[in-house]
């Protein structure tokens, strides 16, 4: 039985609130003023429009950063066909600073922590803490601290997509999935990760295990991590947790027009000039990382060394899209081509 007219129109109002689509068009918005907060102040520049409308910091770093823009719009356009609109769930890593103006997609093991840090000291939620290293890193990850854009309304999440500095980090995508690893897995500490993911990767991936390794999955090899990762059944269980799951299916960048693509590998220079066009770089300085313990190419290398041919091509069609879209190429040390 057909239903009246005024009750469709109810019932696709309802679907339409219950699914919030967020109209946001990458190439045609224009930067929007940011006000100051005090309504008898003038709007100053907001740091989107000091990196589009001449007002530029650093020439040759802002060159860099157009480059990569136009790299990753192309490879959209080049390896993904269906457009669709965006959800809240699909906000929950970009991070907002209303204060001065950012949206900032946070991506687990490319220097987030630091970055959670600087924009808590930006916020003002860190306290007198205005050094970034002076917050313990458990507390850059404490749920709640920074506000996140999902939990914002649509047009409070069309506002800030259309006027807000939006900006990322990434880094090459097996170095990252080996930090990812060495982190969570051969760390005595992270026993969280050995419970939650280590004894399941044992319990499926290797053969006549131990019972001590069943109960506590603290030695899980990166073989087995290898196999859970390109295993159809662990996708169809659950998403991916954030510290291996692909850059592009945590921050959208076919969807949401990022204005800073920043790269681990030129993580000072591209921390410094997102904070200078905040004009933030007088109240804090990015913290410079530790060389002495992080993920090299080399150390990535070593790792792939046990894998096979036939898993290392499975794995690299995985993350494929990252090599793509961020422009990283096929890592040397892989044997299946």
């Amino acid at each position: 039985m057909r239903k009246p007219k005024g009750i469709r129109m109810v019932s696709a109002l309802c679907l339409g609130c219950f699914i919030v689509v967020i109209f946001y068009f990458n190439s045609s918005l224009r930067p929007e003023h940011l006000s100051e907060r005090s309504s008898g102040q003038k709007t100053r520049r907001s740091p989107l429009q000091s990196l589009y409308e001449g007002e530029q910091v650093e020439s040759a770093v802002a060159a860099v950063h157009q480059g990569r823009r136009e790299l990753l719009e192309e490879a959209c356009h080049s390896y993904t066909r269906k457009r669709r609109v965006l959800v809240p769930e699909d906000l929950k890593h970009i991070i907002v600073d209303d204060q001065h103006g950012l949206l900032y997609c946070y991506v687990p093991k490319v220097a987030c922590t630091n970055w959670k840090r600087v924009l808590m000291v930006l916020t003002g939620v860190s306290g007198d803490h205005k050094d970034p290293l002076a917050i313990p890193a458990n507390e850059a990850h404490v749920p709640g601290n920074l506000r996140t854009l999902s939990e914002y309304s649509t047009p409070q999440i069309n506002q800030r997509l259309r006027s807000y500095l939006k900006f990322i980090f990434v880094r090459e995508p097996f170095e990252r999935l080996v930090s990812a690893y060495r982190n969570k897995f051969t760390r005595s500490y992270n026993t969280a990760f050995h419970k939650r993911y280590g004894t399941k990767i044992v319990r499926r991936h290797r053969p006549d295990p131990r019972p001590e390794a069943l109960e506590k999955g603290d030695d899980v090899s990166f073989e087995e991590f290898v196999y859970y990762l390109v295993d159809p059944a662990t996708q169809r269980e659950e998403p991916f947790n954030e510290h291996w799951e692909r850059v592009h299916s945590l921050c959208h960048p076919c969807l949401i027009h990022y204005d800073i693509v920043g790269k681990y590998e030129t993580l000072e220079q591209d921390s410094r000039y997102v904070l200078q066009l905040a004009r933030a770089d007088q109240k804090v300085r990015f913290p410079a990382s530790s060389k002495s313990t992080r993920t090299t190419g080399d150390m990535a290398a070593d790792f792939f060394q046990n894998i096979s041919p036939f898993y290392q091509k499975k794995l690299y069609n995985l993350y494929r899209m990252d090599f793509l879209l961020f422009n990283y190429s096929v890592p040397a040390y892989l044997k299946f081509r």
